[in-house]
């Protein structure tokens, strides 16, 4: 059988969800870890219809998240051509059909076949260090993931907002020291209501990461969900931990 993408070379064929979901992602740069599993977890079980994951790279979290919620029709915009034919590559294997599509384009300039407000969930892994206080890595991808570009976190939020219905949830994960930041992009973007959730590499330890959820035009209070402890003092994951990663339970931030 020929390999169905040009950098077959150059991927390792990996699964996601506890061999749940068959992942192939690029050997050298970025390599999908736990955040987008933890994101595609964060979709409530009551959104309905239509989600799209902004960046989707290789397809982690909208993989996930069609494997878990069977009803939905998940989209993915990814700029990068290479990626994003290793993510339509990734959901035929997975053999999701018409329920995954994942399309080229660049988030400040979106394609016109993404239809503004007409998603009932927009979620988000953007890259995590601002250029300012970054070393970018010298692999290209893996640069572009980790560092933001020409699209700052602002930038994620007012487009995450654009693409999503009136009510419909914005979901984002990012490093717990940009809190602050990211719930001033999201509530500037229009989304209120936030519910963030602290993920903590270990009982009293600071949230390394954290999950936040808005809710376009909803004027509500912030309010902290329980959060998530990833791992016990053997290091191993706690079994709520265990349950997301491994089996698809979700991770209840609403």
């Amino acid at each position: 059988m020929t390999d169905p993408t040009p950098m077959s070379a150059n991927v390792t064929d990996d699964t996601l969800l506890g061999g749940k979901v068959k992942f192939r992602q690029p050997a050298t740069g970025y390599r999908a870890a736990i955040d987008p599993v933890l994101l595609a977890a964060s979709v409530p079980d009551t959104v309905p219809g239509r989600v799209l994951d902004l960046g989707c790279g290789a397809g982690a979290a909208l993989l996930c998240l069609a494997r878990r919620r069977e009803d939905l029709t998940v989209f993915g915009l990814e700029r990068d051509p290479t990626l994003a034919q290793l993510a339509r590559d990734n959901a035929a294997a997975n053999e999701f059909g018409s329920r995954v599509s994942v399309i080229t384009g660049d988030l400040l300039q979106p394609p016109p076949s993404l239809v503004v407000g007409s998603f009932n969930a927009v979620i988000a892994n953007p890259p995590y260090l601002d250029a300012d206080s970054a070393s970018p890595s010298p692999d290209a991808q893996k640069a572009a993931a980790t560092v933001e570009g020409d699209a700052e976190l602002a930038d994620w939020a007012r487009v995450a907002a654009r693409f999503v219905r009136p009510q419909g949830l914005v979901i984002f994960i990012h490093r717990g020291d940009r809190l602050a930041e990211l719930r001033a992009a999201m509530e500037q973007a229009g989304c209120g209501g936030l519910a963030i959730s602290p993920i903590w590499p270990k009982a009293g330890t600071a949230p390394k990461r954290i999950v936040v959820i808005g809710r376009r035009g909803d004027k509500s209070d912030v309010r902290m969900a329980n959060g998530l402890i990833l791992h016990d003092n053997d290091e191993r994951y706690t079994a709520k931990a265990s349950a997301i990663l491994r089996d698809g339970t979700p991770l209840t931030v609403l």
